[in-house]
């Protein structure tokens, strides 16, 4: 009996992970996922870190609200420009100026907040803060150059990198919480060590490195911009194809004759032809990074509204595991996610995560401990990941494979915008109402961002019928 249960169990295993095995066996694609999780690490540990120090040495959340939100707009500036100079020139010739530039950034910050230096120069430090390589975006970038032509197994593959970004939070959010509350230093200290070593794993695997445009031009015998354009031509071509087979299946579904076909098709043909050929900013990604920046902006109120609750409950040293509740709940949800081959359209899987997660968190004004809060984050937190993995499967809909980084990049950076005004605001109503002002805010920014997201309800959908972009071999 025990031998039945443990083969079906196996089975069972196989059949939801195994495909993630199959992708962590293909040649040195484990080096390259774990190491960017492990440079990842100054995502959750540097803003809890810069919270709970400035609140230690300077007494006030208004003051750590404006230094995230300076972080967060920085971040937000630069991740495209390093998105797009990576596409350009390549991973490992931007990524080590950037991160000799952030270790030098931390050590002069946790040397200010220590010695309580004028919030001026905490201002001035903070921006360099920001330059982090886009290590989940060059890791995503890598798995569809790698699997290109495979739709199932780039998704998969995007699924598998949602659930090592999961893990990061899983370890990152209570380890920061602990390490900050006893020094901000020793945080600091230990997430420089975690971007060396992810660095080092990441950047020393060359085989899987995707070639920069600067690399394909010159194997084109073109120059860069000559590449791009013909780049960006072939894109426009396989949407104006697409669109006309649609019009045209459209129009003999509904009975109309083979002429009257063949006109919508030419007519939805030309319209797929208007607009500028070179830009990646059409109508599905800026409805995308829109819906990423209300994100980001409720999430960056809630967690900073959770640390002044759990400081007004004096179990401060408590929030890292609040935080880890939702990235475990997230994990869970990135594996059973990806694991399996969807047939509900993207836009449906989409919406409704979202609505899960901006519902959800809009409930904490309501919880009275903080238990209320981590079963709710165990909750709704099955849908986060899900959430960002379509908005990841979206971008192979959006830009073309040599902009893949960028695109990637624009969608965090809004999302950091948006947590940049969240944190800023929220730090002004904890200060003058308590956690439960901090509170009331979430709730205003959940049920905004939801509905922000259904205004980008057409452009989103279409986007999604339209065939996907990194499919194209240039």
């Amino acid at each position: 009996m025990s031998t039945t249960v443990s083969t079906a169990i196996k089975e069972v295993g196989h059949k939801l992970f195994g495909g993630y095995a199959e992708l962590l066996r293909i040649p040195h694609t484990a080096r390259f996922a774990i190491g960017s999780v492990i440079a990842c690490m100054p995502f959750p540990m540097v803003g809890m870190t810069i919270t709970i120090s400035v609140q230690h040495y300077y007494g006030n959340y208004s003051l750590a609200g404006i230094l995230t939100a300076i972080q967060a707009i920085a971040l937000a500036v630069a991740s495209p420009v390093l998105g797009k100079l990576v596409d350009k020139f390549g991973q490992r010739q931007v990524s080590i100026p950037t991160i000799i530039v952030w270790m030098i950034a931390s050590i002069a910050l946790v040397t200010s907040i220590t010695n309580r230096a004028p919030e001026w120069v905490l201002y001035c430090i903070t921006p360099f803060m920001a330059a982090i390589p886009p290590w989940g975006a060059m890791s995503r970038a890598r798995w569809t150059t790698l699997l290109k032509g495979d739709r199932e197994r780039t998704d998969r593959a995007l699924s598998l990198s949602g659930v090592f970004d999961e893990c990061m939070w899983v370890i990152g959010n209570p380890l920061a919480s602990t390490l900050a509350v006893i020094s901000g230093l020793l945080a600091f200290s230990f997430t420089g060590v975690c971007v060396v070593v992810g660095a080092l794993m990441f950047l020393t695997e060359l085989t899987t490195e995707p070639k920069s445009q600067t690399v394909l031009a010159r194997e084109a015998g073109m120059t860069r911009k000559q590449y791009r354009e013909r780049e960006a031509a072939r894109a426009k071509a396989l949407q104006v194809e697409a669109a006309a087979e649609s019009a045209r299946a459209k129009a003999l579904a509904e009975g109309l004759s083979e002429e009257q076909a063949r006109a919508a098709a030419d007519k939805a043909a030309a319209d797929a032809m208007a607009g500028r050929k070179e830009s990646i900013w059409g109508p599905g990604l800026i409805a995308v990074c829109v819906t990423w920046f209300s994100l980001g902006a409720f999430q960056a109120a809630a967690s900073i509204s959770i640390i002044a609750f759990a400081t007004e409950a004096n179990a401060k040293q408590y929030t890292g595991f609040v935080f880890a509740c939702f990235s475990i709940s997230s994990l869970i949800g990135a594996l059973f996610y990806g694991a399996k081959s969807w047939t509900v359209p993207l836009w449906k899987r989409f919406y409704f995560c979202l609505a899960v997660v901006n519902i959800g968190i809009g409930t904490f004004m309501f919880a009275k401990h903080l238990w209320v809060i981590m079963i709710i984050y165990l909750l709704i937190g099955v849908c986060q990941a899900p959430t960002w993995i379509n908005g990841n499967q979206l971008m192979l809909h959006l830009v073309p494979p040599s902009r893949f980084t960028e695109g990637v990049a624009w969608m965090g950076a809004m999302n950091s915008i948006g947590s940049s005004a969240g944190s800023a605001i929220t730090g002004q109503f904890i200060d003058r109402m308590g956690s439960h002002g901090g509170f009331m805010v979430v709730t205003t920014l959940a049920l905004s961002s939801l509905v922000i997201a259904f205004i980008g309800f057409k452009q989103i959908k279409s986007s999604t019928e339209t065939p996907t972009l990194t499919t194209v071999h240039v």
